[in-house]
């Protein structure tokens, strides 16, 4: 992605984590055998929607991201579970559940 002018640093439209989420979407998409345009047929969507999607052009949701997971037959918690090893580790800020 090229740098945001007079920024003074580069800038991207999603971060490395969402190129992770990313890569492992269209990595499910594979594993369950469909293509861009069944997926767009299941969310009704366009094929080029989904296209942008998966290129980090349009950015998910959480709301749309659990849909697209029903779209490729698995479950938002089962997808977090296999992506989130993947993921960085959480910021020193992150809250600890239950505090």
């Amino acid at each position: 992605m090229p740098p945001v002018k007079g920024s003074g640093m580069e800038k991207s439209t999603f971060s490395e984590d969402y190129g992770t989420i990313l890569r492992a979407l269209r990595e499910q998409r594979r594993a369950s055998d469909l293509t861009q345009v069944q997926v767009a047929a299941r969310l009704g969507w366009t094929q080029t929607q989904v296209s942008k999607a998966e290129r980090g052009e349009r950015r998910l949701d959480l709301v749309e991201l659990r849909s697209w997971c029903h779209a490729l037959g698995v479950t938002l918690p089962y997808f977090v579970e296999r992506l989130e090893p993947r993921l960085s580790r959480p910021p020193k800020h992150a809250i600890a559940r239950g505090s």
